[in-house]
């Protein structure tokens, strides 16, 4: 499913939030690899989980071709990937009404609304194709995020206690969050 591309102004950056294209698989290796470096908030240690770019083709020629699935992208004006996100719903019949939220941002374009511009273009996006939820996953420590998530009203479902061991040996929990769309007009 497309979306219209959208340029964003925050201070002295721009950038375009759009459609992930096939052509875009090979940097979005490298982006992800980096992110993984950068975050304890992911669910991957660096270089587990490889997505090769093929792998990413697969995934974005899937996504534009399905009706409850998008992948999205915000990109700067010269053309670097700086961020992307993701909406995945399945084709079961019990589960085709709501989508799944994952997003990734580089460390460096942390604080400029990437992430909330991200999470609006999807919602604008899930309503327009009568999806009635939007569900994600959120480590407890990634507060900012949580906090994001509230203001665009999503709300806490659960909460997976000592879901996630980091390399340090520490347990985390995992907050799980919706938001109904029909709630929100």
């Amino acid at each position: 499913m497309k979306i219209i591309p959208e340029l964003i102004r925050v201070r002295n950056l721009h950038y375009i939030i759009r459609c992930a294209e096939e052509t875009d698989a090979e940097q979005l290796v490298q982006i992800r690899l980096q992110i993984d470096r950068e975050t304890t908030f992911l669910d991957r240690e660096p270089g587990e989980g490889m997505l090769t770019p093929s792998d990413f083709k697969h995934l974005i020629r899937t996504d534009s071709e399905e009706s409850n699935r998008l992948f999205l992208l915000a990109e700067t004006e010269n053309g670097t990937i700086i961020a992307f996100s993701r909406c995945e719903g399945s084709n079961l019949q019990r589960l085709k009404h709501k989508v799944e939220f994952g997003i990734c941002v580089l460390k460096d374009y942390w604080g400029f609304k990437i992430g909330p511009k991200l999470l609006e273009t999807s919602i604008k996006w899930a309503s327009a194709n009568k999806l009635t939820k939007m569900t994600l996953s959120v480590i407890e420590t990634n507060e900012k995020a949580i906090n994001i998530y509230k203001r665009y009203n999503f709300e806490i479902e659960g909460i997976l206690k000592k879901d996630k061991r980091l390399e340090n040996g520490e347990y985390y929990s995992t907050i799980i969050m919706s938001r109904f769309l029909s709630d929100y007009k």
